[in-house]
């Protein structure tokens, strides 16, 4: 019997390992998730990791503070006509997440609330570990996110939040996190010629960005559910407004602007 070449029968088996190595290729990269996307609203994991604590403990005259309310596909197709009568005169409404997650409702809510005379604004649920700052703020104003100077809409807003997927900051330092959403506010100021309003928690903000004070020229847009708005985020002297309870006689979440139906008027045009 003939005997085979122990190095050809080597030789052989190595070129099959690397063969198969360069059918597999590298690793794939997970692909992000978006399960219960549309359970993910402005506060939803700030309640759930803060509490709620009460509603305020003053009223305001309707000359002093201004009531409007924010919603998103959690709640569905809503009655506009209701809403406005229940005396909302503003709403932010979720359009995106990431950069693979559109609000079925969306259409339907952003539409609706101008249609009775709402003034009303897009808001980007954050997902800085999926993609970078400047891509989601793309992502955002190619579904809605946009800004035009018609007195009726508010500037695009940044849901900058507890991760409900993971890791409460993103995985990210907060030196990171800062150059995160400076990148995503850079980008939707180049593209739309306004700020973006940033939605966000004392407590989260301290965490993770390390109470930086760089954002104080964008409107805040802060959530506190107790019976004062308490302590701001660095580099703000005052809120646009306070998301002050997550439901009362509006539909969604329950904010106040700070001043007249004039500063309205003054934040949706710029």
């Amino acid at each position: 019997m003939k005997r085979r070449n122990p190095l050809l029968r080597f030789g052989a088996v190595l070129f099959a390992g690397v063969a198969g190595l360069a059918l597999c290729g590298p690793p794939a990269e997970a692909t992000p998730s978006y399960a219960g996307a549309d359970d993910n609203f402005a506060g939803s994991q700030i309640a759930k990791h803060e509490g709620v604590d009460g509603t305020p403990n003053v009223q305001y005259a309707a000359e002093d503070q201004v009531l409007g309310h924010d919603v998103s596909g959690h709640q569905g197709a809503v009655d506009w006509p209701s809403a406005a009568n229940a005396g909302a005169k503003f709403v932010y409404i979720k359009a995106t997440e990431g950069t693979g997650f559109v609000s079925p409702q969306f259409t339907q809510q952003y539409n609706g609330s101008y249609a009775v005379g709402l003034v009303r604004g897009a808001y980007h649920f954050a997902r800085p570990d999926v993609s970078d700052g400047a891509t989601q703020a793309g992502y955002f104003i190619a579904h809605g996110g946009g800004w035009s100077g018609d007195g009726k809409t508010l500037p695009g807003a940044l849901d900058m939040e507890y991760n409900p997927y993971g890791d409460t900051c993103y995985g990210k330092d907060p030196g990171s996190l800062v150059a995160w959403i400076q990148s995503f506010s850079d980008t939707y100021r180049a593209r739309t010629g306004r700020l973006p309003t940033i939605y966000t928690s004392t407590s989260w903000w301290k965490k993770c960005t390390g109470n930086t004070p760089a954002f104080g020229a964008n409107p805040l847009w802060l959530a506190r559910y107790n019976t004062q708005v308490g302590e701001l985020p660095a580099g703000w002297r005052s809120q646009s407004i306070w998301q002050f309870a997550d439901q009362g006689v509006l539909p969604g979440d329950q904010n106040w602007l700070n001043g007249p139906l004039a500063l309205l008027r003054n934040l949706a045009i710029g």
